[in-house]
């Protein structure tokens, strides 16, 4: 049970009552000389003292001892009660829960709104919000009613079951600050409380009278973060003036609390900001392939953590997918983890095979310190050749569920991991049929304390041809194939962060692509547009044609003013019609107003204007310059 120290009552003296003899027990010592039981007593003698553990202490000393010694304990737990809180709301009820009824009958915790965060200053008026009352709720009777109010228990107002102003606007030089400013707290009935209580709590609070009223400021570590009103009722005792010092005590420890929750808060903030900025907001919406993920921290302790994943568009209606492993669960790792994600990003820019992006990738960990430890798996796929080439840096191999509904661990070698330097990368080219499912993830999916990653990977294979099971023939949905997988892990067995990235394959039918060789010369323009006309009419998109042949002309014309090799162009017809022209020259076109005196130079401001969506990307080998259209209106979605 814990300690509550009395409402400022004393306990009564221990002894025999006046006029009896008081016997010891049986082998307790005695410092009197009991009279002979034979003969008659002298007379009536005093009362003894009260019993104490110090010999020669008089009642009314004995019992402050014992007041003291319960105020001490009561203070111990209470600030233990309150210091368990972590965020704002645990320490504020700690507060209520520990004051009421062992101290107070009731308590209004105002704290400011907003609280301050560490040195900042914050500008403006000060405004006190209520933040948590509490009271002692009435007894039901027997017969599960509530009792009546005492017939001299008056209405506290907003204490006992009234209304306290929800914000208070502290005025500068006002009585409140006034009080705020000084810190230690005060006796309602004080001069200086009774002018700030209607400031705080509104006008006409209707307090009770005498030392039933306590206002106690809260002072944190720079400044004064709020106020505590403790109250008594009528019918209980009223404070004494020890109890400001253990008012002063329980506001000090909830204001340094206070100031704690809410640096703990921010660093949280932090973290959670941090963590999203890192990892992708969105996923695309590549062609020929839909996209699902998900992303779970190691613990609520723990919020950032080195794993990520990430899809990137590539020329061609290519996509690459990344899924990441940095060692460790801190800021570091987590900055660490950006910085190799943001160099993931570039080298696919570049379009460098997967094997070369994993080789700079592991260069970059060098030159970041030679304990950064990263692994790393590196997918592109491309819908129209239905093929997927893979890389691994020491991640564990990803699982494809084919339409069937067969599971299986893809066979990539394992490789080293990224920062051991001077180790070769290889590529494997696999089969990506139609229908398939690609999953990639990080180790904290499969492995933990109580199981290792071949026995992970292995349940993460049976839980997706489970999955298949429950659906036929049909492929199950991504989303709620992502939440399957990820009920695989119970309670207590998840150490590590979670990424995975899920890619379904639709591909692109042959029959939606149209690709052509062009030489650079100068009839290669109507070439194009005769080439595309023809395209359009097989495929049922006549409406188009105007627009595709005026942007065709102007891109390949274009391409073909620099390039020395043959230019490539390809249209590919999904829910969008694409348009891509291919040349060996590595420089990107800009988008530029043409003066009025200009012959040229508006190609890229009419694709601009006339295209859905356009852009150019740079190869190893030149660039693709690329542009969409929107379907005609009722055209079916492929």
């Amino acid at each position: 049970m814990p300690e509550q120290a009395p409402h400022g009552g004393r306990p009564a003296a221990s002894g025999a009552p006046h006029g009896e003899v008081s016997r010891p027990a049986a082998g307790e010592a005695t410092g009197e000389q009991v009279p002979a039981p034979a003969g008659p007593p002298p007379g009536p003698l005093p009362p003894p003292p009260a019993r104490s553990a110090h010999p020669g202490e008089s009642g009314e000393v004995a019992a402050a001892r014992q007041a003291g010694g319960d105020r001490l304990r009561f203070i111990g737990a209470a600030t233990r009660r309150i210091a368990r809180g972590i965020d704002l709301d645990e320490i504020v009820l700690g507060l209520c829960r520990a004051t009421v009824p062992t101290f107070a009958d009731a308590i209004l915790v105002y704290l400011r709104d907003p609280l301050p965060v560490g040195d900042e200053r914050p500008t403006g008026p000060v405004v006190l919000r209520l933040r948590r009352t509490d009271r002692i709720p009435e007894e039901p009777d027997t017969n599960g009613g509530r009792l009546p109010m005492l017939p001299a228990q008056p209405d506290l107002g907003p204490a006992m079951g009234g209304s306290a102003a929800e914000l208070a606007e502290v005025e500068p030089g006002g009585p409140l600050a006034e009080v705020l400013r000084g810190v230690r707290p005060l006796f309602g009935e004080a001069q200086a409380a009774r002018t700030a209580l209607p400031e705080l709590l509104g006008p006409d609070p209707r307090l009770p009278g005498g030392h039933r009223v306590i206002l106690a400021p809260l002072r944190g570590r720079r400044r004064v973060i709020g106020a505590a009103v403790f109250l008594r009722r009528p019918d209980r005792p009223a404070f004494e003036p020890d109890d400001l010092l253990v008012a002063a005590q329980l506001a000090t420890h909830t204001a340094l609390g206070v100031d704690k929750a809410v640096l703990y808060g921010r660093e949280a903030y932090i973290a959670d900001a941090l963590q999203r900025t890192m990892l992708p907001d969105s996923l695309p919406q590549p062609t020929g392939v839909r996209l699902a993920s998900r992303y779970l921290p190691a613990a609520e302790t723990a919020r950032v953590g080195g794993d990520w994943y990430d899809a990137i568009p590539l020329p061609g209606s290519r996509v690459a997918l990344v899924v990441g492993d940095v060692m460790g669960h801190s800021m570091t790792s987590a900055a660490i983890m950006g910085q190799l994600r943001t160099t993931a990003q570039t080298l696919a820019g570049l379009d460098l095979p997967p094997q070369e992006v994993l080789h700079h990738l592991d260069e970059q960990a060098q030159r970041l310190g030679t304990d950064r430890m990263a692994t790393c798996m590196y997918a592109v796929y491309d819908p129209v050749a239905h093929r997927i080439t893979i890389a691994n840096a020491g991640h564990p191999p990803p699982v494809m569920l084919h339409r069937g509904g067969r599971a299986e661990v893809l066979r990539v070698p394992s490789g080293a991991p990224i920062g051991v330097g001077g180790v070769d990368f290889e590529a494997v080219e696999l089969d990506a049929p139609a229908g398939a499912t690609l999953v990639l993830y990080t180790d904290g999916l499969v492995e933990s304390r109580i199981r290792d990653v071949w026995t992970g990977i292995e349940q993460l294979r049976e839980r997706l041809a489970e999955t298949a099971r429950l659906t036929g023939p049909n492929p199950p949905p991504l989303e709620p194939m992502c939440d399957e997988v990820l009920d695989m892990l119970g309670p207590g067995d998840r150490d590590d962060d979670i990424a995975l990235l899920a890619a379904r394959f639709d591909g692109i039918a042959p029959s939606d692509v149209a690709y052509w060789y062009l030489d650079p010369k100068a009839q290669t323009a109507g070439q194009a547009r005769r080439l595309a006309r023809r395209a359009l009419a097989r495929w049922g998109l006549d409406e188009l044609t105007d627009q595709l042949e005026l942007l065709v002309s102007e891109v390949v014309t274009n391409a073909v003013r620099y390039a020395e090799r043959p230019i490539t162009l390809r249209l590919l017809r999904t829910d969008v019609l694409r348009c891509e022209v291919g040349d060996d020259v590595p420089q990107l076109p800009r988008l530029r107003q043409a003066r009025p005196s200009d012959e040229g130079g508006r190609g890229l401001y009419l694709v601009n204007r006339m295209a859905r969506r356009w852009g150019a990307t740079r190869l190893s080998m030149g660039k693709v310059v690329w542009f969409e259209l929107s379907m005609p209106p009722g055209t079916p979605r492929r």
